[in-house]
């Protein structure tokens, strides 16, 4: 890959350093990977899955209007993650491939020339994970879905992993991303099917760093869960802290934010986690010219959270909260439930 467009399409980091008592420059390649929750970006074709409420004649009477708002919508907020816009970002509750095609045409995104990696998964509602990313930055050579079985449930169809597989600046990267059975049912009793999907993510990430020790993998989703839940850590057996990790090692950065109070979704004035993402142990203790997550010098996590003013209630009995398309089953033209997460790798070149 050509470094030099990775420094014109991402920003610069400068970092000085002293060499016999003179200053010079070192230049840093900065990509930015994000994760986005679209909360139901359906088109208003009845397809083979089960949409009837996002159909014209529909429960939320879903017509062309409502739906080119919510890409609008969706396009505007994906616009200014990392300020120019994720040169990566993994999505869930898409129903098609075509609502992606018609949300990277929007006007906002369309300068940003993304490529998508999708897959119809199983999920009886049809709501899908995809990546979207600049072939440009990330050249992909792989892609292919992970069937999540539930032990005991065959009846429970829940979305696939999707594993992206490239190389980006000579170096092999895989993106994993997930959306993890809901907690229906209630959390403990829904538990078993969030920790299947974990396990089959483990095993995943476990099978690329077998087949290549120094391959770098990100993990993102939303995980229906927290992450200090057993799903995340015992299921998917991460790590909380970003030292002595080794290359297999899972790190995730969300378990600090969580613990002190950041959240993605709220439900009766609490605030989840559920939006996460964990990177294993190449990523974190590589060399300078090797891709690294940065730290955010500000906070010291390894990850960011979204969370600009436009995108809560401002308002009425949620305010505070994501401010979401539909609220108490009204129509309320929003964005999503959730917040986007994301965070940086750079590479000195």
């Amino acid at each position: 890959m050509n470094m030099k467009k990775i420094m014109l399409l991402s920003i610069a980091l400068l970092a000085l350093f002293a060499t016999n008592g003179f200053a010079q420059q070192a230049r840093y390649a900065k990509v930015c990977v994000a994760f986005y929750n679209q909360e139901n970006l359906f088109d208003t074709i009845d397809g083979p899955n089960n949409d009837a409420d996002f159909l014209p004649n529909g429960l939320n009477l879903w017509n062309s209007k409502r739906y080119q708002h919510k890409l609008n919508r969706m396009a505007s907020v994906i616009a200014k993650i990392g300020n120019h816009g994720p040169d990566i970002i993994g999505l869930c509750e898409v129903e098609n491939r075509g609502v992606l095609e018609d949300l990277v045409r929007q006007p906002e995104l369309a300068k940003l020339n993304y490529s998508i990696a999708h897959f119809d998964s199983p999920d009886l509602r049809g709501i899908d994970c995809a990546l979207l990313y600049r072939a440009d930055i990330f050249q992909m050579t792989d892609c292919a879905p992970h069937f999540v079985a539930i032990p005991g449930e065959p009846e429970i169809l829940t979305r696939d992993i999707l594993q992206v597989s490239g190389v980006m600046a000579g170096e092999p990267v895989h993106f994993l991303v997930a959306h993890w059975p809901s907690r229906s049912g209630g959390e403990e009793i829904s538990l078993k099917r969030r920790m299947a999907a974990a396990r089959v993510m483990r095993g995943v990430s476990d099978s690329i760093m077998t087949a290549d020790p120094k391959a770098k993998v990100i993990l993102m989703g939303d995980f229906n869960d927290d992450p200090t839940s057993p799903s995340v850590i015992k299921g998917l057996q991460v790590q909380e802290k970003a030292q002595g990790l080794l290359p297999a090692d899972l790190f995730c950065p969300m378990i600090a934010m969580y613990k002190n109070g950041y959240g993605t979704l709220a439900y009766r004035d609490t605030w989840n986690l559920f939006d996460i993402m964990v990177v294993n142990g190449n990523l974190m203790n590589g060399s300078a010219n090797e891709w690294t997550v940065l730290k955010n010098a500000k906070d010291g996590f390894y990850a960011q959270i979204f969370n600009e003013r436009f995108l809560l209630q401002k308002y009425g009995q949620y305010k505070g909260y994501p401010f979401r398309t539909f609220a108490g089953g009204k129509y309320d033209g929003g964005y999503s439930d959730h917040l986007p997460v994301y965070l940086y790798l750079v590479k000195k070149i």
